[in-house]
């Protein structure tokens, strides 16, 4: 039995401890995604994952928990804002990225936005999830020559595509990452400069 008491989202050591943390938010995501967030509990995880139930309850305490550490997770990947050449390039590629995880079948992402509405923990790990994006994307922003409402400006690229395709869950038309990348570029286009550095627009 591993021996852990680490709350969720701390810094952990590889190993065993690594492993028997991936073993159980792999569990979590499965259950999530083959039968929602009614089948989440301590006991499914633990019988999913193959760790002992006192294991994932201590390090864990409860649903919110296990969600919580979730997203924690997938904050701690690498991820690094793409550099097109251009703000508005870089603009769209990253709603490229969001239309691809909304859109994938099935989607961890659409499943951990749904069990936020009902988790009061999943929900604060994933506005942190999203803060800690908006922080790392905004450099797309600063380094076209914008030197404030960086973080605006990711929104407003970004936020129409969450509402179509994870409020409305309308499918995803063609243009969608690039018409909203445009209209964000084109709304802080006057406060470019004419010639940036890197020559960036």
């Amino acid at each position: 039995m591993d021996d852990d008491t680490q709350l969720p989202g701390a810094v952990r050591p590889g190993g065993r401890t690594a492993r028997t943390r991936q073993r159980v938010l792999d569990a979590v995501a499965a259950l999530l995604l083959d039968e929602g967030y009614d089948a989440l509990t301590i006991d499914a995880v633990a019988a999913r994952s193959g760790i002992h139930r006192a294991t994932v309850y201590r390090r864990w305490r409860d649903t919110g928990g296990l969600l919580a550490d979730t997203v924690d997770a997938a904050r701690e990947q690498d991820w690094e804002p793409p550099d097109t050449g251009s703000l508005t390039g870089d603009l769209i590629e990253i709603n490229h990225q969001v239309v691809a995880a909304l859109t994938i079948h099935p989607s961890i992402a659409q499943a951990l936005i749904a069990a936020s509405f009902r988790s009061p923990a999943a929900a604060r790990a994933l506005r942190t999830f999203w803060e800690d994006r908006y922080e790392r994307a905004a450099v797309v922003v600063t380094r076209a020559g914008v030197t404030t409402g960086a973080r605006e400006v990711i929104v407003a690229a970004c936020s129409p595509v969450f509402y179509e395709l994870a409020l409305m869950r309308n499918p995803a038309p063609g243009g969608l990452a690039e018409r909203y990348a445009r209209m964000a570029a084109a709304a802080v286009a006057d406060r470019l400069p004419a010639v940036s550095p890197d020559k960036r627009r």
